[in-house]
């Protein structure tokens, strides 16, 4: 034979609250009731809903840039370069975690700032080299 996962309890004011005059109810061990959730809680639970899956089609994970951020750490612009490395990896870790606006997001931000190195590095380096060539500049 086997054993019931069911059992009977005595709930103190149940028969206040289901009308009945019952005073015992009958529950399965894995469906113990749970106070019911606001309306809000449960649209904030819900990942997605049936109007934006069909509005919206699936993409796949935004770009991170992270190699474009790299390449970017090569020229001599460290500030702009390094904070361009974090939106990268700021942006790959939101992406992983679901966030897909976020990553998209800190993925653009990360490609302008690398963008941004990469024009002023080289116009540096030119400078630089052209300067150093005509012999205005010593270092």
């Amino acid at each position: 034979l086997r054993g019931s996962k069911s059992f009977t309890a005595a709930l103190p004011g149940e028969t206040e609250r289901n009308g009945h005059g019952l005073a015992y109810k009958s529950v399965s061990v894995g469906h113990l009731e749970a106070p019911p959730l606001s309306p809000s809680r449960l649209s904030l639970g819900r990942a997605s809903s049936t109007a934006t899956s069909t509005a919206a089609p699936e993409q796949g994970r935004p770009r991170d840039y992270l190699v474009l951020a790299i390449f970017s750490c090569f020229c001599p612009v460290w500030p702009i370069n390094v904070v361009a490395l974090v939106f990268s990896i700021m942006s790959r870790n939101s992406g992983q975690q679901g966030d897909m606006d976020g990553a998209r997001r800190l993925g653009r931000m990360a490609r302008l700032l690398s963008i941004v190195s990469i024009i002023l590095g080289t116009i540096i380096i030119v400078l630089y080299i052209s300067l150093s060539v005509r012999g205005n500049i010593s270092f």
